[in-house]
């Protein structure tokens, strides 16, 4: 596969270093808004600096990553899916329902493969998790905790353009849950804080929030999200069955632990996104590549971040009217 990256923030380096370590993959062209950034990961990996049009207009590309800025995401998927390229989308595809169907509906009209970024359902621990559920060994699944915590808060002007708490960080949540439950949900109920920064508050946004979902059949998940953590990444999930539980744990630096007089002591978890999952972008650019030589649907598609952000509006109305709400009501 020749790919191109468009964006070179943040994220388009993991992803990067992700395409490089993949021997099935050539990281042909990078794309930014910033051209000295493309130019500067471009040059690391031995590709081209080139602009956003050149990539969608080469025949030689057979996919593109698209890593940049959220509100160019849905333009930049429905212009890769009529060239015909394969796509790897981070999430969201947008920040809003209607813009994310009308891209949906491009994605119909034009039939490429295309996989979005909940890189966490690639995560050895949880992938784990899921085959054990799968297997039934915890006999029916009854009620799911996710506990997702940052180290530290974003900066307040961050909030505006992420979409808030729910669309930005929940919804890697509200994906697991989706993935794990394995049925429908059918209401959500939020509660959120700001207890972290004021500035968030004044942005109009939480920095602190719990949600509920319950499913078809009267399971029950509990989220739990908070902007800081001051002991590093937080990042565990809990699954509670008829016959048994399955938690996945918190990653550290080697899973160390000492046993003596003074007690235990085991290390702080990985500080962020980048440690944690380092080993998960690797897996999904696995999988991306694999759907696309194979013709079928990669772990993670679009319609799971249209299903994902439904439960994302959801949970802000709820928070919003002080009720639960139906997810039949979130069109």
């Amino acid at each position: 596969m020749r790919l191109a990256l468009i964006g070179a923030g943040r994220i388009g380096k993991v992803h990067a270093q992700a395409i490089d370590r993949h021997p099935k993959v050539t990281l042909a062209a990078v794309a930014d808004y910033h051209a000295a950034a493309a130019e500067a990961l471009a040059a690391q990996y031995g590709a081209q600096a080139v602009s956003v049009d050149a990539i969608f207009a080469d025949d030689g590309i057979d996919a593109v990553l698209i890593a940049s800025s959220t509100p160019t995401h849905a333009d930049y998927l429905e212009q890769a899916a009529r060239a015909g390229k394969a796509i790897l989308c981070e999430k969201p595809i947008a920040l809003d329902l209607a813009r994310t169907r009308d891209a949906l509906q491009v994605l119909a009209a034009h039939p490429v493969t295309c996989a979005l970024g909940f890189n966490r359902r690639h995560d050895p621990q949880f992938a784990a998790l899921k085959r054990a559920l799968d297997e039934d060994r915890i006999g029916q699944l009854e009620t799911l905790s996710i506990i997702s915590r940052d180290p530290s808060p974003p900066p307040a002007e961050y909030v505006g353009a992420s979409g808030g708490l729910f669309r930005d960080m929940t919804i890697h949540d509200f994906d697991m849950a989706r993935w794990l439950l394995d049925e429908s949900i059918t209401h959500v109920h939020a509660e959120g804080s700001c207890l972290i920064d004021p500035a968030i508050g004044e942005a109009g946004d939480v920095d602190t929030a719990m949600v509920t979902l319950t499913t078809a059949s009267g399971r029950l998940c509990h989220i739990s999200n908070s902007r800081r953590a001051c002991y590093g990444y937080d990042q565990r999930i809990e699954a509670f069955g008829s016959a048994g539980m399955l938690q996945a744990q918190n990653e550290s630096e080697t899973r160390l632990r000492f046993t003596g007089e003074p007690g235990q002591v085991e290390e702080k978890p990985k500080w962020f996104f980048l440690e944690r999952y380092a080993e998960a972008y690797s897996l999904e650019i696995g999988d991306f590549v694999d759907a696309w030589k194979q013709g079928r649907a990669p772990m993670a598609g679009a319609q799971d971040g249209l299903e994902a952000l439904r439960l994302a509006e959801a949970a802000e109305r709820s928070l919003k009217e002080g009720r639960r709400i139906a997810i039949d009501d979130i069109h």
